[in-house]
């Protein structure tokens, strides 16, 4: 299920949809954005909503989800397919902005309902990890930068891959790091390909 929400959510959808335990500390009333099924086979592992996205009321729906659906050579219609891919922020809420982007994700979300969720996504052969937060969860290590973790990809195949965000805001860091779509890239979309075709 995503967030076009259907007769068929389970409790959990259903709680998490309530949940307003941060909501004296955003700036817009609470409204989770995520997308989770429990057979989706690739679980996307990100930050938090930006403002297009919890306008649209579905993760990614905005510019850097276009360069993200390249980056995995999906379409739209394969991105936003609950039976294909989990959309899970470590925030699901819209957390407001900062000078430079948007606030970190909420710190009270992760510990509240992430362990639950991942629990429920019982099918997942392959963890995207994309950006600082999430990757300081999903890959707890503080030795490591993010560009260090990117950097040793290899290490983490088959089933997980750190990525940076896919923002605008990370423009200078690509420009900056050719590897990345020169080596990271292609093997993403390989691996993706291979669970998506059921090969995995």
């Amino acid at each position: 299920m995503s967030c076009n929400y259907d007769t068929n959510t389970p409790p959990l959808m259903h709680r998490i949809r309530q949940c307003t335990l941060c909501a004296q500390d955003l700036p817009l009333p609470p409204k989770p954005i995520l997308q989770v099924d429990s057979n989706a086979k690739i679980l996307i592992a990100a930050q938090a909503p930006g403002l297009l996205a919890h306008d649209a009321g579905r993760p990614f729906d905005d510019p850097s989800g276009d360069r993200l659906r390249r980056w995995l050579g999906v379409s739209p219609q394969q991105f936003y397919d609950p039976t294909l891919f989990a959309l899970l922020p470590m925030g699901f809420c819209y957390p407001g902005t900062r000078v430079g982007g948007d606030l970190p994700p909420r710190p009270e979300c992760a510990p509240k309902w992430r362990q639950e969720v991942l629990e429920y996504l019982e099918q997942i052969e392959l963890t995207l990890i994309i950006g600082q937060y999430a990757q300081a969860y999903h890959l707890p290590n503080g030795k490591k930068t993010l560009t260090e973790r990117v950097q040793n990809w290899r290490n983490h195949l088959p089933q997980q891959l750190p990525l940076p965000h896919p923002s605008g805001r990370n423009n200078r860091w690509l420009a900056k790091n050719l590897w990345f779509e020169k080596e990271v890239v292609p093997a993403l979309q390989h691996r993706v390909q291979e669970v998506l075709m059921g090969c995995a």
